[in-house]
């Protein structure tokens, strides 16, 4: 089926981020004829995934996806959500799950909800990585068993084919588990036949919405046109524009090659491709390439690990901050000295990190010498233990040398200036993604589990 252009309305770079009313139904009068959005990403942090929460405001979401969930029913057409619930776990896809039925409900709608989960069982990825069909992505190296079981939820990241499966059985809503942020802006144009280089590519550079304009600040949506020889974008809000700079330079956005994009079953090349401005608003893309490739999915499994109790303070102290190399050096030794005496054995094989902010906390450099010194910091002092309750005793061992630690001997004690109190902070048990690895399938659908409900009947198909 090769009709026409196929047009996407895509609202926002993510569900819950604030999707624009009117620019949804301005999106729908130029003849969307699907509606599709990402809802999450590995950006925030392993904690969404190893707790099956998502980090937006169900508020939030709600309000978006009632807004896209009325604009599709009264359309005719399909409202595609991806990477459901900021991580896309089984448990996302249910949360997001309950919020669609319950906007359904209010609203007097009716739609056929189709559920893609990507979640997987341990069980069987071992049996995979036996059979060799797992490998590893840099920097890691190969998978064992005991990372897979150390892991609190493994998804994979699935690409269009499901949505496609989907929306070809009569789906007027998809929540779907963790996908690749351009499978989902991609399937309804692929499913319609458009050419495969052009869906990729408009879905690449649309995945965050306005980001690809001019002023994304003056707009959350774009809506792309895909055709059988290439494909168009313009922003939702008739006041912004693109121009092939802000649409070309969208290719670098978390990608290392900006001429090519890996993606399950295969890569877009762009090295080709021509941006050219149709008019102050519209860009049109040619001479973007689709290579198949074995088909392949990313793995990633979220796991928590030890525990955190953190404090804060911030220095003005002219003595301090022109010797903050040294300062840095001499109290985390006292800290480590300090804590070691307080709790002797007990404490394990615990971790104590300052960091500096205003100096070095973010890139973890020491500045060159001969570098001015800042006119403050902040230090944010982190205990690692193995129970929260051995962080928080180091913690509390450490406070007075913390809050009190002289750079200059032989002088009054200083008071660095203390942002709470209680000083110390339990933050939990920490949280990180143990796989980076890709296994082969043989079926797109392999590993992808489909569920359906029927809002008329408020049960499942």
């Amino acid at each position: 089926m090769t009709e026409g252009p196929i047009r996407i309305l895509v609202p926002s770079g993510s569900l819950g981020s604030g999707v624009r009313e009117a620019e949804v139904r301005r999106g729908v009068a130029l003849g969307a004829h699907a509606i599709a959005t990402d809802a999450g990403s590995t950006d925030s942090g392993a904690a969404y995934l190893a707790l099956g929460v998502s980090k937006n405001d169900r508020g939030a979401v709600k309000r978006d996806l009632a807004i896209l969930m009325q604009a599709g029913a009264a359309a005719g057409i399909p409202v595609i959500v991806g990477t459901a619930g900021q991580a896309g776990g089984d448990l996302n896809v249910d949360w997001t799950r309950d919020i669609a039925v319950e906007i359904a409900r209010e609203h007097g709608l009716t739609p056929r909800v189709a559920l893609l989960y990507s979640e997987q069982d341990k069980a069987t990825l071992k049996a995979l990585n036996a059979a060799g069909r797992i490998r590893p992505l840099p920097p890691l190296g190969p998978l064992d068993d005991a990372t897979l079981d150390g892991c609190d939820h493994i998804v994979a990241a699935m690409g269009p084919e499901p949505y496609v499966a989907a929306l070809q059985a009569g789906a007027d809503v998809i929540i779907g588990g963790r996908t690749t942020d351009t499978a989902v802006l991609a399937c309804f144009a692929l499913m319609r036949g458009m050419d495969a280089g052009a869906a990729w590519h408009a879905a690449k550079i649309a995945e965050c919405g306005a980001q690809c304009t001019v002023r994304p600040a003056d707009g959350a949506g774009v809506l792309i046109a895909v055709g059988t020889d290439g494909f168009e974008v313009e922003p939702l809000n008739p006041a912004n524009r693109c121009d092939p700079h802000s649409v070309s330079a969208h290719m670098l956005y978390e990608n290392a090659n900006p001429f090519r994009l890996t993606e399950p079953g295969g890569v877009l090349d762009v090295t080709r491709a021509r941006y050219v401005a149709l008019d102050d608003r519209r860009v049109r893309v040619t001479g973007s390439v689709w290579e198949p490739q074995p088909y392949t999915m990313k793995l990633e499994g979220a796991a928590r690990g030890r525990y955190q109790t953190v404090m804060l303070i911030g220095i003005q102290d002219p003595d301090v901050l022109c010797r903050l190399d040294e300062f840095h050096d001499r109290m985390l030794a006292a800290l480590y000295e300090r804590a070691r005496r307080s709790l002797g054995p007990e404490a394990g094989d615990f971790h104590i990190s300052l960091r500096l902010y205003g100096w070095n906390a973010v890139s973890g450099d020491r500045p060159p010498p001969g570098a001015p010194p800042p006119r403050e910091v902040g230090v944010l002092f982190v205990a690692t233990a193995e129970t929260q309750a051995l962080a928080t005793r180091i913690a509390k061992a450490c406070n007075a040398w913390f809050f009190h630690f002289p750079i200059v001997p032989d002088q009054e004690l200083p008071s660095y200036g203390f942002a709470f109190t209680p000083a110390d902070i339990e933050r939990g048990p920490v949280f990180e993604f143990r796989l980076n690895h890709v296994v082969a399938v043989d079926d797109p659908l392999q590993l992808v589990r489909t569920a359906w409900i029927d809002v008329r009947e408020g049960a499942d198909a």
